[in-house]
């Protein structure tokens, strides 16, 4: 699998990550040129339920991560998964969501959704005092009629 998000200029084949031990999200790798993963305990992109994406706003260098667009997207940009299966799922973005990590709205972002939803999450709010990400940007998306 691929995703391509031609507003940002993103192209990145998908890693596919889980969860691990504690029961948190696994992180694709940081390093410079990282792609994005697809959690694969969410639903296959195109596929009934919100599929989920993780990529880094930055990379370990201080450079752009796959996502570091992310926040350039508008309502009505597309976003394409490219499946194993061959087709491609076209999803149109709806909106952008910033959640603290301490408030975040893990209903809205994971819960049950009536048809094909899609979930781009990075890392949002840098603390230059900690040097920690303390939110995330979720960008909320629908597969197209």
């Amino acid at each position: 699998m691929s995703v391509r998000i031609p507003a940002t200029g993103t192209d990145s084949p998908l890693l596919h990550l889980g969860l691990r031990a504690d029961g948190s999200l696994e992180v694709p790798p940081g390093e410079p040129g990282s792609p994005a993963a697809w959690y694969n305990q969410s639903p296959v992109p195109g596929e009934p339920g919100p599929a989920i994406l993780l990529g880094h706003v930055n990379a370990t260098d201080g450079g752009p991560g796959v996502f570091a667009g992310l926040r350039e997207l508008e309502p009505g940009d597309t976003i394409e998964v490219a499946r194993h299966d061959g087709t491609t799922a076209v999803f149109v973005v709806q909106r952008g969501e910033q959640y603290s990590k301490d408030n975040f709205d893990t209903q809205a972002v994971y819960g049950d959704t009536a048809g094909a939803e899609l979930r781009l999450i990075t890392c949002d709010g840098y603390n230059l005092l900690t040097g920690q990400f303390e939110d995330n940007y979720v960008v909320y998306a629908q597969l197209a009629p």
